[in-house]
């Protein structure tokens, strides 16, 4: 895969946070409920100021770094180390794309906008945590099956 449709992929997906982000918040009224598959999935407009679950509410500069950070790294082993494994990319993709989706809403918000209700989970949650959920779960699996196969030229 090229550098060039990884950015396409990338901006894609940033694309469809950021549209649905807007949408929630021009079309719903703070903690609203809209049914999108009963018993499956609501969507409501819930604001979040700290991580998954809550957790380290208010630390926005905390998360702004952390975000930065994964993205440069990322994007330096892809770009100088030459990882360019399939699922070393595709879990790259998910991550810089949700890192960047979340690292909007909180630079220019203060938070991160929270539209999606699972029935089987207990919090509400975006289109970009579920890309870094999903980027980290492949990330996991190119370390484990991976990693110690793969040839990096320094």
């Amino acid at each position: 895969m090229t550098k060039k449709w990884m950015c396409v992929f990338i901006l894609v997906l940033l694309t469809i946070d950021q549209s649905l982000k807007y949408f929630v918040r021009t079309h719903l009224k703070f903690n609203e409920y809209l049914s999108v598959v009963p018993n499956l999935l609501d969507v409501t407009y819930a604001i979040n100021r700290g991580a998954a679950f809550g957790m380290l509410q208010n630390q926005q500069w905390f998360f702004i770094l952390f975000a930065l950070i994964t993205i440069l790294v990322l994007v330096y082993l892809i770009k100088f180390k030459n990882f360019n494994h399939k699922l070393f990319l595709a879990s790259s993709i998910l991550l810089i794309s949700g890192g960047i989706g979340n690292l909007i809403d909180r630079v220019y918000l203060g938070y991160v906008v929270d539209y999606m209700k699972f029935s089987f989970f207990t919090t509400v949650c975006n289109f970009s945590d579920i890309c870094i959920v999903a980027g980290t779960v492949l990330l996991g699996g190119y370390i484990l099956f991976y990693h110690k196969s793969s040839k990096i030229r320094s």
